[in-house]
């Protein structure tokens, strides 16, 4: 049987996941590298390992949803990620979803009297 913290791990792993794609894909309106991109979400609060990371960019790629291109900069080869049309259309269509799912989540929690703020 799964303790309570293992279950809120799993849980908070669960919620992350999606948060995650919509996080890289609003970041990614400006191109970066994976480097760049990972201290950007991290600067704004949102950790991500390399190891989740870099499949998770492979795979928005082979979505359709990011283009990259090996490029040299500073004497380095370094791979630059963007949005393509595509992926800015998908993006605008899961800020309106995600909108509409934290007013509804504010609402439940703020009535059944869980609200944190």
């Amino acid at each position: 049987m799964t303790d309570e913290s293992d279950l809120f791990d799993n849980l908070r792993l669960e919620l992350r996941r999606g948060c995650l794609v919509v996080a890289v894909l609003a970041q990614l309106r400006t191109e970066q590298y994976g480097y760049t991109l990972r201290k950007a979400l991290a600067d704004r609060g949102l950790e991500i390992d390399e190891n989740t990371l870099y499949p998770l960019l492979r795979r928005l790629e082979s979505q359709g949803l990011l283009a990259s291109e090996w490029r040299e900069e500073n004497r380095r080869t370094k791979r630059f990620y963007s949005l393509t049309g595509a992926g800015k259309a998908v993006l605008g269509r899961l800020l309106a979803e995600w909108r509409g799912i934290n007013q509804s989540l504010d609402g439940i929690v703020r009535e059944s009297g869980h609200a944190t703020s």
